[in-house]
């Protein structure tokens, strides 16, 4: 999970909410970032907007956020437990696969917070912290915007819905079918544990893979094969010992 400190940036004018199940919904045309716009918003509510000015990945990271993506946040409760927070990020990633699943494609994670089809992107999260017990999930997906336009350097390296299936849904519907999930998801992770979730997530990586950690510097090299019942990263050396890593500890993985 990462943390932010508020932005000095202005927000758009607080548009009336309307009922997304058991979420307050807000849109808008533009905002800096979705993220943000949630600072002072309570549990249960979101923010979606049509374009981002200033859409952020991990560790401050640029995320093209151009018209006809679906561009996502979503406050929710978190708990003081040290395991549960960890799990937070890996859960919505969870309920991003389960409703890819719903619409037919078969995605897998990439750890810590990015959803793939085979290895283009089609999804991320950055998961903020503003105030004490709330979270702010933010969601990127790709459903019929064109990265690639805006930033070449993307060309090859994104998937889109739209591209996955002929007729994808409206951002209206899948919206709903994320909110929807997320709120489940977090219900058994509150209900059932992280163990019980994280089975879940563990299902989604794939075969395990050959990667490389960048630790603020230091690089690391071994097999990822998952994350731990406590949400930390798995790392297995060519010995077959086994290292574990919490996110902040990873700047970067790389998948090699």
């Amino acid at each position: 999970m990462t943390a932010a400190l508020h932005s000095n940036v202005a927000n758009p004018t607080t548009p009336v909410p309307s009922r997304c199940g058991d979420w307050a919904l807000y849109e808008y045309p533009v905002v800096t970032s979705t993220n943000l716009v949630a600072v002072n918003l309570p549990a249960w509510s979101a923010v979606r907007a049509d374009t981002q000015t200033n859409g952020r990945g991990r560790f401050q990271r640029n995320w093209v956020s151009d018209r006809d993506g679906l561009w996502l946040s979503a406050v929710v409760p978190i708990s003081q437990d040290k395991i549960e927070r960890r799990a937070l990020p890996l859960a919505a990633g969870l309920a991003i696969c389960d409703v890819l699943h719903e619409l037919g494609i078969s995605p897998r994670l990439r750890w810590p917070n990015d959803v793939l089809v085979k290895d283009r992107k089609l999804a991320g999260l950055l998961i903020d912290q503003f105030v004490l017990h709330l979270a702010v999930v933010g969601i990127g997906l790709n459903v019929r915007n064109r990265p690639e336009a805006l930033d070449p350097a993307l060309a090859h390296q994104t998937a889109r819905l739209s591209d996955l299936m002929p007729r994808p849904p409206e951002l209206s519907v899948l919206t709903n079918l994320i909110l929807r999930q997320l709120g489940q998801i977090l219900t058994e992770l509150k209900n059932d544990g992280p163990p019980a979730v994280l089975l879940r997530v563990n299902k989604l990586w794939g075969s395990p893979r050959s990667v490389e950690l960048d630790l603020d510097g230091q690089l690391c090299r071994g097999l990822f094969t998952g994350v731990d019942p406590q949400g930390r990263l798995a790392l297995s050396d060519a010995a077959g010992q086994l290292s574990f890593y919490d996110a902040h500890e990873v700047r970067h993985l790389t998948e090699t």
